[in-house]
């Protein structure tokens, strides 16, 4: 898929600092990588929104998600916002990349900006 061709942000992402993980989540921060494989990333941002708010996509909303994200591809979205559950999840559609993550309880008053669509699933 497509991959960070840039050294130098590679590293940057790569060693980007996340939250401290409960020894309880741990194995769910493993969980997201298996069930997302090369289909979909996380940035390290969003890695540390989902585990700072304790956000829990099983693999069927994942599956959504990325059912969305293609669809979003085929209209040509660059950046979209992608609902799922209770859940909103910025991603970047030519990277295959969630940005970022919130929950319901964060999205009151909250604004979406850089994004071109919006999809729910």
């Amino acid at each position: 898929m497509d991959r960070i061709q840039n050294a130098r942000i590679s590293e940057l992402v790569a060693n980007q600092p996340t939250a401290p993980v409960a020894p309880s989540q741990q194995g769910r921060v493993g969980e997201f990588a298996d069930l997302l494989q090369d289909r979909l990333k996380l940035s390290g941002h969003a890695q540390t929104r989902l585990q700072s708010r304790n956000i829990e996509l099983d693999k069927d909303a994942w599956d959504r998600v990325m059912s969305g994200v293609e669809k979003a591809a085929l209209k040509g979205a660059k950046e979209s916002l992608v609902m799922v559950d209770d859940v909103a999840l910025v991603v970047s559609i030519k990277n295959k990349t969630v940005i970022t993550a919130v929950d319901k309880s964060s999205l009151k008053d909250n604004v979406f900006t850089n994004i071109d669509s919006a999809i729910v699933v």
